[in-house]
């Protein structure tokens, strides 16, 4: 899906074998575990301003020559990390560019599963805030781009979205976001994904019950009996939260809603066969009338996928982006 503004040209996603087909795109990098080196990062560490007492940790790396770039600040999808391999891949791209990269991991994921009571969900977006409110001035000098993948993604275009950022914000980027979250969770629940959603929400209840002293025993059995990400999302996610229930959660969050307000240019990618993200939502959002939007939609590339025969796709349509945006 081409917009006739935009001002660069994306190369056509052709899959890399023997990757073919929308699962054995989503699952490759499950498949293959592949290394993605990280230079020595900084751990940093920031306390939220809610009274919880939790703290986020990330990890900044720099990049091995200055190249006066912004700070890309990487936020990761549902059960990911500072070290899914997607935004390792990505964050080594960005450094090859010269930017420096802040691995933030999510409220309660990854390392900062110790050092936090509650868990991130999919509109989170005042940590985003308190997190950028703490860098120093001199990593936010040039702005900073934001990049989310999944449900990072959907939480990075509501931020964009909602405006107001306290530092300045250049531009911004979504891979796979689910966009529509009641549509995506019902699609994810679905008898074909059974596999992918039953190891997830095994995932989610594991994190629980392995921090039940941090959560509390309420919310840990709340998650331990959810049949499905839906029923998860309608225990516990939205009465934490405060919430009436799933339905509710899901329309106050959904990215489709602020996606028309986003004035920042924003790169959406997606594939029309992604097994856990409905296509309509992307296929009838009226694009030409939103110009800061723009579109990266191709026909296969399966979820958070995209591996194509000269890498990763959404990568190269990422350095496109930014060279035009922040170099052109």
């Amino acid at each position: 899906m081409a917009d006739g503004t935009r001002p660069f040209s994306l190369p056509l996603f052709r899959p890399r074998f023997p990757w073919w087909g929308r699962h054995l795109q989503t699952v490759r990098n499950t498949l293959v575990k592949p290394a993605h080196p990280m230079p020595a990062g900084l751990r940093m560490r920031f306390a939220m301003d809610d009274g919880s007492g939790d703290v986020l940790l990330g990890c900044l790396n720099q990049p091995p020559t200055q190249a006066n770039q912004p700070l890309v600040v990487l936020l990761h999808g549902l059960t990911g990390s500072e070290d899914s391999f997607y935004v390792r891949a990505t964050a080594a791209m960005l450094l090859r560019r010269g930017h420096p990269v802040l691995r933030l991991n999510l409220r309660g994921a990854g390392p900062s599963a110790d050092t936090c009571g509650r868990r991130y969900h999919a509109g989170r977006t005042g940590d985003v805030h308190s997190v950028l409110r703490q860098l120093s001035p001199e990593l936010t000098r040039l702005g900073i781009v934001l990049i989310g993948w999944s449900l990072g993604g959907n939480c990075a275009l509501k931020f964009l979205g909602e405006g107001s950022f306290p530092v300045p914000v250049l531009a911004g980027a979504a891979i796979s976001a689910p966009i529509d979250l009641a549509a995506s969770s019902r699609l994810f629940g679905a008898p074909p994904n059974r596999l992918y959603h039953n190891r997830l929400l095994g995932q989610m209840k594991a994190d629980m019950q392995a921090n039940r002293d941090r959560v509390g025993t309420h919310w840990a059995d709340a998650a331990l009996s959810a049949r499905d990400l839906w029923d998860f999302d309608d225990k516990v996610v939205a009465p934490w939260n405060g919430w009436s229930g799933a339905p509710e959660y899901y329309a106050v969050n959904s990215a489709l809603t602020f996606m028309p307000e986003i004035r920042v240019p924003t790169l959406i990618v997606h594939a029309l066969d992604d097994p856990w993200i409905p296509s309509p939502a992307y296929r009838e959002f009226p694009w030409s009338r939103h110009p800061c939007l723009y579109p990266a939609i191709s026909r296969s590339g399966g979820h958070v996928g995209f591996h194509g025969t000269n890498g990763v796709w959404s990568d190269q349509c990422l350095e496109l982006f930014l060279n035009a945006i922040l170099n052109g």
